[in-house]
């Protein structure tokens, strides 16, 4: 089902498409499976980079949050028989701090629209459709190019043969493992951080439910889930390198949080495992000899001649 609404979007979507596919249509066969495999990887890392600011909007809410976590806990403590007044000192310490709760939300919510518009571009496809504003050409392109034996605009119960079938259930497996990944990731620091969390007890819940959703990924077409393989393999290296660059905080025993340090990122820690060149030893000093003043005899040092 068409959303009318955003057709901005879908039409949107489909021209940058066509854009990409043009630039490497100069160096590839545009007809290819590997040629639209490209495509959707480039569209996926260029809308990942777009919402970039986001993640880290979201990163940062999520690391005052942990800050916070003791003074929270403490609330919790104070007033755990009264859920509404600790629900209201929760979210003032939070709105006082600068801390979001749903900051976490951000990215998903802006990767959405653009879910839905690959979606309704690549139906398009499928029927046979020319719209929004692509050509025939690139439809019938699109239609035809199969990775690995199955085509782009095909599903798991909509392929013929097999070999389909097992190749497109390949790729819903990998999507359903990068998703349970990267919900793991998140929860594990989480639960690191504040263990009696009931959130966090639900998002663990959720990590091991999150695998189940790629039943549903049976009736996306292979280009959709190619999508969603690849902007989880980018979200697991984006939290590794901000949660490797931000640790988790310590706190002493007033409940302040304590500096830690980062740990050493990749290009460190290689320049570190390189052996150094050991230093040429220095040639040694030549070794100066003092000489002592002879002593004199005592006719000598009167100037008398013996006779």
């Amino acid at each position: 089902m068409e959303l009318s609404w955003l057709n901005w979007l879908y039409t949107a979507v489909a021209q940058v498409i066509t854009w990409i596919h043009t630039g490497y249509s100069t160096v590839l066969d545009p007809n290819s499976g590997l040629t639209w495999a490209l495509t959707i990887v480039t569209l996926t890392i260029c809308m990942r980079i777009l919402i970039f600011p986001l993640f880290l909007k979201q990163m940062r809410s999520s690391r005052k949050m942990q800050e916070l976590a003791p003074k929270v806990q403490e609330i919790r403590k104070r007033h755990k028989n009264d859920k509404q007044r600790m629900n209201q000192e929760v979210m003032a310490l939070y709105q006082g701090a600068g801390a979001n709760p749903l900051g976490g939300c951000l990215p998903v919510v802006a990767q959405f629209p653009i879910f839905i518009s690959m979606f309704t571009v690549l139906r398009a496809i499928a029927a046979d459709q020319a719209k929004f504003g692509m050509s025939q050409e690139l439809v019938d392109s699109a239609k035809h190019a199969s990775i690995f034996g199955a085509y782009l605009p095909e599903t798991f119960w909509g392929a013929t043969e097999i070999s389909q079938k097992i190749v497109i259930g390949l790729f819903v497996a990998v999507s359903s493992l990068t998703t349970f990944l990267t919900v793991r990731q998140s929860v594990q620091r989480s639960m690191a951080q504040m263990p009696d969390n009931p959130m966090a007890q639900q998002q663990k819940i959720l990590m091991y439910i999150s695998p189940l959703f790629a039943f549903f990924s049976l009736n996306f077409p292979l280009g959709l889930i190619m999508y969603w393989v690849t902007t989880n393999l980018w979200t697991l290296g984006q939290q590794h390198w901000f949660y490797s660059r931000h640790p988790m905080p310590q706190f002493d025993a007033k409940g302040n949080a304590i500096p830690v340090e980062p740990k050493p990122s990749l290009i460190a820690k290689i320049h570190k495992n390189t052996p150094e060149e050991p230093a040429p030893e220095a040639s040694p000093e030549p070794k100066i000899i003092r000489q002592q003043p002879q002593r004199q005899t005592r006719s000598k040092r009167t100037g008398s001649k013996k006779s």
